[in-house]
Formats: structure tokens, sequence, C-alpha cells
């Protein structure tokens, strides 16, 4: 049974998925790094950025080897600068 995950994009990842906010279908629980490969492969704009991206689950950060399930929220965070 299929359901889906809330991914949320900021700054530069909210500017190259052309929105903040989309469901993401999820067939079974995945790894953080997985989910990420599937939102580029489904983004592919989103490739040269992917090593410098962070996820956080649930709103916390998550581990690429942190499971991510169908229910959970997920945010795509590009890295940030400052001064």
């Amino acid at each position: 049974m299929a359901a889906s995950v809330r991914v949320l994009a900021f700054a530069g990842a909210r500017e190259v998925l052309g929105c903040s906010e989309l469901e993401f279908e999820l067939a079974a629980p995945l790894t953080a790094r997985a989910l990420l490969a599937r939102i580029v492969e489904r983004f592919p704009r989103l490739a040269p950025y992917a090593s410098s991206l962070r996820l956080a689950v649930n709103d916390r950060y998550a581990g690429w080897d942190e499971v991510v399930r169908p229910g959970d929220e997920v945010a795509i965070l590009p890295p940030v600068a400052g001064g």
C-alpha cells in the first residue's frame, strides 16, 4: 500500500523544484539517502546540489541512514552561509 511523505523545500532547493512543498509517494520506508536519490531522479536539476544538501525528518536533522516512513515530514535544506 503506497503512502506519502510531505517534502518541504527551502531557499535554492525551492527554486530548483519550483515549489516549496510536495507530496512524495513511498511504497515502503527508505533511508534519507535513498529518498534524496529518488527526489533527484524526479527533479534532475537538483543533482548538482545533492552532495551539499541536508535533510531534516520530522523537525530533526537526519543522518543519511535514518529511515523515512510514510507520513513523515522531510525538509530539504541547502547549506546556509552567513556573516
